[in-house]
């Protein structure tokens, strides 16, 4: 008997050799695009050169546009409940220092979830967390960063509250 292979299985062998190498090479390359890709993402990447007088010339048309006039939007008066015994009622007249007008139209669009949101940061505190000037004043902050949360153009600077009674 022969030790020698069937003519036929000599081509797949060579085949299969070559796919070997083919996927090898693939490998590899796709190996290497994307290390490229991370190098050019990360250490590769060249900061853009601003200079001093670039820097003040961008501070200073930012606090001009900061300036401006306010644009104030006044909500409609809140009358609700505070937390606690014995029960007390708050009543609340606020208006809304925009930042800009694009603020001013957006928040007209969300009134409802603003006012949503109010009622149930004044539904949360009781007649001892708005008693005191400091307890008025986180009141303001946190009216303010849910308010801020909610819009995605404008930005509320402040809030001003025209009426506030507690009885």
């Amino acid at each position: 008997m022969s030790d020698a292979a069937p003519a036929g299985d000599a081509p797949k062998k060579d085949f299969k050799k070559i796919l070997s190498f083919a996927f090898i090479g693939l490998n590899l390359a796709v190996l290497g695009a994307g290390s490229y890709l991370v190098y050019m993402a990360t250490l590769g990447v060249v900061p853009k050169h601003l200079s001093n007088e670039q820097a003040e010339r961008d501070l200073a048309s930012y606090e001009e546009s900061l300036r401006g006039n306010p644009v104030i939007y006044t909500l409609a008066p809140f009358n609700t409940n505070l937390e606690g015994i014995p029960r007390r009622l708050i009543r609340l007249d606020l208006s809304l220092e925009m930042m800009d007008e694009e603020g001013y139209e957006e928040v007209i669009g969300i009134t409802p979830q603003a006012r949503d949101s109010i009622m149930r940061i004044l539904n949360s505190k009781s007649f001892g967390d708005v008693e005191t000037v400091q307890g008025k004043l986180h009141l303001k902050n946190q009216i303010v960063a849910e308010l801020n949360t909610s819009l995605k153009k404008g930005v509320v600077k402040n809030v001003y509250f025209n009426e506030l009674v507690v009885q």
